[in-house]
Protein backbone atom coordinates (compact mmCIF):
# COMPACT_ATOMS: atom_id res chain seq x y z
CA UNK A 1 0.00 0.00 0.00
CA UNK A 2 1.25 3.45 -0.94
CA UNK A 3 0.21 6.56 1.01
CA UNK A 4 1.15 10.19 0.30
CA UNK A 5 0.81 13.29 2.46
CA UNK A 6 1.32 16.84 1.20
CA UNK A 7 0.71 20.29 2.62
CA UNK A 8 -0.31 21.93 -0.63
CA UNK A 9 -0.55 25.49 0.78
CA UNK A 10 -3.72 26.12 -1.19
CA UNK A 11 -4.99 23.32 -3.41
CA UNK A 12 -6.24 25.68 -6.13
CA UNK A 13 -2.81 27.28 -6.47
CA UNK A 14 -1.08 23.89 -6.28
CA UNK A 15 -3.26 22.48 -9.07
CA UNK A 16 -2.00 25.35 -11.20
CA UNK A 17 1.57 24.29 -10.40
CA UNK A 18 1.39 20.62 -11.37
CA UNK A 19 -0.45 18.91 -8.49
CA UNK A 20 -2.44 16.63 -10.77
CA UNK A 21 0.66 15.53 -12.69
CA UNK A 22 2.24 14.34 -9.45
CA UNK A 23 -1.03 12.88 -8.16
CA UNK A 24 -1.54 10.68 -11.20
CA UNK A 25 2.13 9.73 -11.52
CA UNK A 26 2.47 8.59 -7.90
CA UNK A 27 -0.77 6.56 -8.07
CA UNK A 28 -1.16 6.36 -4.30
CA UNK A 29 -3.78 4.19 -2.64
CA UNK A 30 -4.44 7.03 -0.20
CA UNK A 31 -3.46 10.65 -0.80
CA UNK A 32 -3.78 13.16 2.05
CA UNK A 33 -3.51 16.93 1.79
CA UNK A 34 -3.32 19.72 4.34
CA UNK A 35 -3.89 23.46 4.11
CA UNK A 36 -6.42 23.14 1.31
CA UNK A 37 -7.53 26.77 1.90
CA UNK A 38 -10.98 26.59 0.37
CA UNK A 39 -14.67 26.08 1.01
CA UNK A 40 -17.02 23.48 -0.40
CA UNK A 41 -17.74 24.02 -4.08
CA UNK A 42 -14.64 26.12 -4.79
CA UNK A 43 -12.88 23.36 -6.69
CA UNK A 44 -13.90 20.25 -8.60
CA UNK A 45 -11.14 17.66 -8.78
CA UNK A 46 -11.77 14.88 -11.26
CA UNK A 47 -9.92 12.02 -9.55
CA UNK A 48 -11.24 8.89 -11.20
CA UNK A 49 -11.16 5.85 -8.94
CA UNK A 50 -10.91 7.87 -5.71
CA UNK A 51 -13.40 8.70 -2.98
CA UNK A 52 -12.94 12.27 -1.72
CA UNK A 53 -13.37 13.47 1.87
CA UNK A 54 -12.90 17.15 2.73
CA UNK A 55 -12.77 18.89 6.09
CA UNK A 56 -13.23 22.62 5.47
CA UNK A 57 -12.40 25.39 7.91
CA UNK A 58 -15.18 27.83 8.71
CA UNK A 59 -12.80 30.70 8.00
CA UNK A 60 -12.47 31.29 4.27
CA UNK A 61 -9.11 30.57 2.62
CA UNK A 62 -7.71 28.99 5.77
CA UNK A 63 -6.46 25.59 6.91
CA UNK A 64 -8.46 22.54 5.80
CA UNK A 65 -7.63 18.89 5.08
CA UNK A 66 -8.72 16.25 2.59
CA UNK A 67 -8.21 12.56 1.86
CA UNK A 68 -8.47 10.92 -1.56
CA UNK A 69 -8.72 7.14 -1.24
CA UNK A 70 -9.19 4.26 -3.66
CA UNK A 71 -10.84 2.13 -0.98
CA UNK A 72 -14.02 3.47 0.58
CA UNK A 73 -13.56 3.72 4.36
CA UNK A 74 -15.93 2.15 6.87
CA UNK A 75 -16.37 5.43 8.73
CA UNK A 76 -15.14 9.02 8.45
CA UNK A 77 -14.80 11.36 11.43
CA UNK A 78 -14.19 15.10 11.34
CA UNK A 79 -12.29 16.38 14.40
CA UNK A 80 -11.91 14.59 17.74
CA UNK A 81 -14.10 14.11 20.78
CA UNK A 82 -17.87 13.70 20.79
CA UNK A 83 -18.71 16.37 18.22
CA UNK A 84 -18.17 15.20 14.64
CA UNK A 85 -17.17 18.67 13.48
CA UNK A 86 -14.27 21.05 13.82
CA UNK A 87 -13.99 24.78 13.15
CA UNK A 88 -10.54 24.78 11.54
CA UNK A 89 -10.86 21.61 9.47
CA UNK A 90 -7.60 20.15 10.76
CA UNK A 91 -8.37 16.48 11.41
CA UNK A 92 -9.81 13.64 9.34
CA UNK A 93 -10.01 10.08 10.70
CA UNK A 94 -10.85 7.28 8.28
CA UNK A 95 -11.51 3.77 9.50
CA UNK A 96 -10.53 0.84 7.30
CA UNK A 97 -10.80 -2.88 7.90
CA UNK A 98 -7.28 -3.28 9.32
CA UNK A 99 -6.24 0.23 10.41
CA UNK A 100 -7.19 3.83 11.09
CA UNK A 101 -5.84 6.70 9.01
CA UNK A 102 -5.55 10.08 10.75
CA UNK A 103 -4.72 13.05 8.50
CA UNK A 104 -3.78 16.20 10.43
CA UNK A 105 -2.75 19.80 9.92
CA UNK A 106 -1.33 20.77 13.31
CA UNK A 107 -1.84 24.39 14.44
CA UNK A 108 1.22 26.62 14.17
CA UNK A 109 2.27 28.20 17.47
CA UNK A 110 2.96 31.47 15.58
CA UNK A 111 6.13 33.51 15.58
CA UNK A 112 5.52 35.12 18.95
CA UNK A 113 4.27 31.78 20.35
CA UNK A 114 0.88 33.43 20.94
CA UNK A 115 -0.84 30.14 20.10
CA UNK A 116 1.52 27.80 21.92
CA UNK A 117 -0.84 27.08 24.83
CA UNK A 118 -3.65 26.30 22.38
CA UNK A 119 -1.29 24.11 20.40
CA UNK A 120 -0.28 22.09 23.47
CA UNK A 121 -3.88 21.53 24.52
CA UNK A 122 -4.68 20.48 20.96
CA UNK A 123 -1.78 18.00 21.05
CA UNK A 124 -3.11 16.46 24.27
CA UNK A 125 -6.56 15.94 22.76
CA UNK A 126 -5.10 14.47 19.60
CA UNK A 127 -2.83 12.10 21.54
CA UNK A 128 -5.82 10.83 23.50
CA UNK A 129 -7.63 10.30 20.19
CA UNK A 130 -4.71 8.32 18.74
CA UNK A 131 -4.37 6.19 21.87
CA UNK A 132 -8.08 5.33 21.82
CA UNK A 133 -7.92 4.38 18.14
CA UNK A 134 -4.79 2.31 18.69
CA UNK A 135 -6.63 0.18 21.25
CA UNK A 136 -8.96 -0.91 18.45
CA UNK A 137 -6.76 -1.07 15.35
CA UNK A 138 -3.26 0.05 14.30
CA UNK A 139 -3.00 3.72 13.35
CA UNK A 140 -1.35 5.50 10.43
CA UNK A 141 -1.02 9.17 11.41
CA UNK A 142 0.21 11.67 8.85
CA UNK A 143 0.34 15.32 7.93
CA UNK A 144 2.00 18.64 8.55
CA UNK A 145 2.74 18.33 12.26
CA UNK A 146 4.50 21.71 12.47
CA UNK A 147 7.42 20.48 14.57
CA UNK A 148 11.01 19.49 13.88
CA UNK A 149 11.51 16.80 16.49
CA UNK A 150 15.28 16.76 16.87
CA UNK A 151 18.24 18.86 15.77
CA UNK A 152 18.82 16.64 12.76
CA UNK A 153 15.37 17.62 11.49
CA UNK A 154 16.22 21.21 10.58
CA UNK A 155 19.17 22.95 9.00
CA UNK A 156 19.85 25.56 11.70
CA UNK A 157 18.82 24.16 15.09
CA UNK A 158 20.88 26.53 17.23
CA UNK A 159 19.50 29.75 15.73
CA UNK A 160 15.95 28.34 15.75
CA UNK A 161 15.97 26.98 19.30
CA UNK A 162 12.81 28.17 21.04
CA UNK A 163 11.15 29.36 17.84
CA UNK A 164 7.73 28.15 16.73
CA UNK A 165 8.07 24.53 15.59
CA UNK A 166 11.24 23.98 17.60
CA UNK A 167 10.27 24.80 21.16
CA UNK A 168 11.01 22.42 24.01
CA UNK A 169 7.26 22.06 24.57
CA UNK A 170 6.39 21.12 20.98
CA UNK A 171 9.29 18.72 20.66
CA UNK A 172 8.32 17.21 24.00
CA UNK A 173 4.84 16.47 22.70
CA UNK A 174 6.34 14.58 19.78
CA UNK A 175 8.58 12.63 22.14
CA UNK A 176 5.57 11.82 24.30
CA UNK A 177 3.67 10.54 21.27
CA UNK A 178 6.52 8.29 20.18
CA UNK A 179 7.02 7.02 23.73
CA UNK A 180 3.33 6.09 23.88
CA UNK A 181 3.69 3.44 21.20
CA UNK A 182 4.23 5.08 17.82
CA UNK A 183 7.05 5.22 15.24
CA UNK A 184 8.33 8.08 13.10
CA UNK A 185 8.66 5.95 9.96
CA UNK A 186 11.33 8.09 8.29
CA UNK A 187 13.63 8.08 11.33
CA UNK A 188 12.89 4.41 11.92
CA UNK A 189 14.40 3.61 8.53
CA UNK A 190 16.93 6.45 8.30
CA UNK A 191 17.94 7.38 11.87
CA UNK A 192 20.99 9.43 10.91
CA UNK A 193 20.06 10.82 7.49
CA UNK A 194 20.76 14.53 7.30
CA UNK A 195 19.59 17.34 5.01
CA UNK A 196 16.19 15.67 4.63
CA UNK A 197 13.55 18.36 4.84
CA UNK A 198 9.91 18.81 3.85
CA UNK A 199 9.39 22.58 4.26
CA UNK A 200 11.39 25.62 3.15
CA UNK A 201 10.74 29.33 3.62
CA UNK A 202 9.78 31.29 0.51
CA UNK A 203 12.71 33.61 1.21
CA UNK A 204 15.16 34.01 -1.66
CA UNK A 205 17.03 30.80 -2.62
CA UNK A 206 16.32 29.09 0.72
CA UNK A 207 14.97 25.97 -0.99
CA UNK A 208 17.76 26.00 -3.57
CA UNK A 209 20.26 25.87 -0.71
CA UNK A 210 18.13 23.28 1.14
CA UNK A 211 17.80 25.34 4.30
CA UNK A 212 14.72 23.53 5.52
CA UNK A 213 12.77 21.75 8.23
CA UNK A 214 11.33 18.23 8.37
CA UNK A 215 7.85 18.87 9.74
CA UNK A 216 5.72 16.49 7.62
CA UNK A 217 5.47 12.93 8.86
CA UNK A 218 4.09 9.44 8.57
CA UNK A 219 3.82 8.01 12.08
CA UNK A 220 2.46 4.50 12.73
CA UNK A 221 1.62 2.23 15.63
CA UNK A 222 4.62 0.28 16.89
CA UNK A 223 3.12 -3.04 15.85
CA UNK A 224 3.18 -1.92 12.21
CA UNK A 225 6.98 -1.65 12.25
CA UNK A 226 7.54 -4.99 10.45
CA UNK A 227 5.17 -3.84 7.71
CA UNK A 228 7.04 -0.63 6.82
CA UNK A 229 8.68 -0.93 3.41
CA UNK A 230 9.85 2.64 2.81
CA UNK A 231 9.31 6.22 3.94
CA UNK A 232 10.33 8.85 1.42
CA UNK A 233 10.62 12.61 1.08
CA UNK A 234 9.93 13.87 -2.44
CA UNK A 235 11.86 17.13 -2.16
CA UNK A 236 12.10 17.49 -5.94
CA UNK A 237 8.33 18.05 -6.23
CA UNK A 238 7.44 21.73 -6.38
CA UNK A 239 4.06 23.47 -6.15
CA UNK A 240 4.07 24.36 -2.46
CA UNK A 241 6.48 25.47 0.25
CA UNK A 242 6.19 21.87 1.48
CA UNK A 243 7.00 18.75 -0.50
CA UNK A 244 5.12 15.43 -0.46
CA UNK A 245 6.11 12.56 1.82
CA UNK A 246 5.30 8.95 1.03
CA UNK A 247 4.88 5.77 3.04
CA UNK A 248 4.98 2.29 1.58
CA UNK A 249 3.57 -0.29 3.95
CA UNK A 250 2.37 -3.87 3.57
CA UNK A 251 -0.95 -4.44 5.29
CA UNK A 252 -3.03 -7.62 5.23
Amino acid sequence: MKLVSWNVNGIRACVGKGFLDYFHAINADIFCIQESKLQEGQILLELEGYHQYWNYALKKGYSGTAVFTKTEPITVKYGVGLANEEAEGRILTLEYENFYLVNVYTPNSQRDLARLSYRLQWEEELLAHLIELDKLKPVIYCGDLNVAHTEIDLKNPKSNFGNSGFTIEERGKMTQLLDTGFIDTFRYLYPEKTDSYTWWSYMNKVRERNIGWRIDYFIVSNRLAPSIKDSQIHAEIMGSDHCPVMLEIELD
